[in-house]
């Protein structure tokens, strides 16, 4: 019985340890998942950690890139792109420093230039230690040797820990003294030069200082994607500068075009009112063109021009600005210059256009006219006419010299045609809402003085009287009418009288479509015999009864009437032939029937110029003298008006 109770006793100890064992082991295993899960958790830590910081970097690449393709998709100059990136990269993403470097080549060669750099201390360094000029400003030395021409050659990027050899690439004239100097007690570790390659062009590298010696493969990646957008940057910029050289240049001749001369000039009438100083104009007009032309062909007539248009280059200061203002028509504005100089400037103009020898031509000639703001008169619109008047007293006495403008002793054309505007509408010679008749006469009227007198107004006028009966037409459309009438006028040496006699008949041909009924001009079907008959009179209309009895217009109405007689004698309203018809009349006709085809009509779209060109020529000894479209197209085919 004791013996069976020690044995119980024996067996529950037993037990007992067993359980305590079974506890222990499972806080054994409980506790080495507890220190596992702990470990795992400082891993994954460590892990979020890394990833974010990955993530906040990425981001970082990302806010850069996205500010500068907003800055690429903007207007915003390349340097200031360019500084934008240099900063962003070195500021934003934590180098020391950021550099790009374009590859330039002049007569001496091959050579580096630093194009944007970052703001910081590291190149402030440098440059307290080389002296003046600073490293911006240097012309850098390009070595074949170099990373730069390695990364070039193998279109890859290069990271290079020999900071020494590659400063002493670009700057071989330091001593090894100041390399030492230069790269001693700074945090730079290595370099990663990029290569920069626009449409197949070696542009340069962009640089970045590194305080790592290694990159990771993350990095790299997204250098040679920054790379990508520094290289759109130029292109676009490229781009937007070509664009720019097209609208103010000419095509043949690479001077500045009419409108860009026209705004330089309306600037320096500004800055010669502020500060009451002279400017002057010098206009060329090349001699015998049109015996070029006929006797060698239109290759050489170009050539000819563009040989004064080098030679305008030549002879022209940086401030000055040469243009081609119609075919072989030039002008140079002279900002600072009184008559005494232009006079100088433009007899060396001609003499160095009259030594010039042109390959199977020969030498060529030009005459010059010049004229001088202040001294000839204060009214930019007279002070052209006065060159104009000058260069063709010039060729008038015998071409091939220099004539200096006298002041306007004539009323102007400009006068003449307001006048004629005032009179109309003031004496209610056509329908028209009296408000409108007199806003009109306002903007005639609106200068203090005559000498003030805008040829704008007088186009605008006109513009806006051609709505009434056209609502179809654009506004500026007179102003290239008159243009490029003045301009074939001048192509047959007309004199001015009858030049000026043109232009005001380009205002008013058409007014006598104001006593019509708008529904008339406006009709899209068919018009029948008697309504035909109707806007044939037109042009009598105008002539007769509405400029008839206006005294000082009496020689410009045989121009209106006879502007739709044809060449064969089929026009209207005289059927009169040839040379019975004016030749100021024919320049109207065949500039209305232009601007009649590319503009659209009620009953049809508008044509293209070369279309329009087609159907002109196609009339060719019907409605129009033969060389008249043959000078026509010349003008239009070269793009001078």
């Amino acid at each position: 019985m004791v013996r069976e109770g020690r044995m119980g006793l024996f067996d529950k100890f037993k037990e007992v340890t067993k359980k305590v064992s079974e506890v222990e082991n499972n806080i054994y295993n409980e506790k080495r998942d507890y220190l596992e899960i702990y470990e795992r958790n400082i891993e994954l830590e460590k892990e979020i950690a890394e990833r974010t910081e990955e993530l906040n970097d990425a981001n970082k690449r990302m806010f850069t890139l996205q500010h500068i393709w907003e800055m690429m998709n903007s207007s915003t100059p390349l340097e200031n792109v360019l500084e934008a990136i240099v900063n962003s990269t070195q500021g934003e993403l934590g180098y020391m420093h950021c550099v790009i470097i374009s590859k330039c080549e002049d007569e001496n060669g091959e050579y580096l230039q630093v194009l944007a750099q970052s703001n910081d201390g590291l190149i402030e360094r440098l440059n307290n230690i080389i002296g003046s000029p600073g490293i911006q400003t240097r012309r850098l030395a390009y070595d074949n040797e170099s990373v730069f021409a390695d990364t070039m050659r193998q279109r890859k990027i290069i990271q290079t820990k020999s900071i020494d050899q590659s400063l002493k690439s670009v700057l071989p004239e330091l001593s090894p003294e100041i390399v030492t100097k230069i790269i001693s007690n700074q945090p730079v570790k290595s370099v990663i030069v990029v290569p920069l390659i626009t449409q197949t062009k070696e542009f340069g590298w962009f640089c970045v200082f590194s305080a790592r010696e290694e990159l990771a493969g993350t990095e790299m990646d997204f250098l040679g994607l920054f790379a990508k957008q520094i290289e759109m940057a130029i292109t676009i910029a490229d781009l937007f500068q070509a664009v720019r050289d097209q609208a103010v240049t000419d095509a043949l001749t690479g001077l500045y075009n009419r409108r860009y001369f026209e705004e330089s000039l309306e600037k320096e009438v500004q800055r010669a009112k502020r500060q009451q100083q002279p400017f002057s104009i010098i206009g060329i007009d090349l001699d015998f063109l049109k015996k070029i032309n006929d006797t060698y062909g239109h290759f050489y007539g170009d050539l000819a021009i563009k040989t004064i248009a080098d030679v305008l280059k030549a002879n022209a200061r940086s401030v000055d600005v040469p243009a081609r203002i119609g075919g072989e028509e030039f002008d140079v504005l002279l900002p600072g210059i009184a008559s005494d100089g232009a006079m100088i400037a433009a007899e060396r103009i001609r003499s160095a256009i009259e030594k010039t020898e042109i390959e199977t031509i020969g030498h060529i000639t030009g005459s010059l006219g010049v004229a001088t703001y202040f001294e000839h008169t204060e009214n930019v619109d007279e002070l052209l006419e006065l060159t104009d008047q000058a260069m063709y007293t010039s060729k008038r006495n015998g071409r091939n010299r220099v004539t200096l403008a006298k002041p306007v002793s004539e009323t102007s054309w400009q006068e003449i045609a307001v006048n004629t505007f005032l009179d109309i509408l003031s004496k209610n010679r056509v329908p028209m809402a009296k408000h409108l008749s007199k806003e009109l006469c306002l903007k005639l009227q609106a200068p203090i003085n005559k000498d003030e007198v805008s040829n704008e107004s007088l186009y605008t006028v006109a513009d806006m009287l051609t709505k009434l009966y056209n609502p179809m037409h654009s506004s500026g459309v007179i102003k290239s009418k008159v243009l490029m009438a003045t301009s074939l006028a001048k192509r047959f040496d007309l004199p001015k009288e009858d030049i000026d006699n043109l232009r005001v008949a380009v205002l008013l041909y058409d007014i006598g479509n104001l006593m019509l009924p708008q529904d008339l001009l406006q009709k899209a079907t068919p018009l029948t015999d008697e309504e035909k008959a109707k806007i044939k009179n037109h042009p009598v209309i105008a002539a007769r009864e509405i400029l008839k009895p206006i005294s000082y217009v009496q020689d410009i109405l045989p121009i209106i009437e006879h502007h739709h007689e044809n060449w064969d004698g089929s026009g209207y309203p005289n059927k009169i032939s040839k040379d019975e018809i004016p030749l100021t009349s024919q320049i109207i006709l065949i500039i209305d029937e232009y601007f009649a085809l590319i503009e659209p009509r009620p009953y049809r779209a508008k044509l293209s110029s070369r279309d329009a060109l087609e159907i002109i020529k196609a009339d060719s000894g019907k409605k129009w003298n033969k060389t008249l479209v043959q000078e026509f197209i010349s003008l239009i085919e070269h793009d001078i008006v």
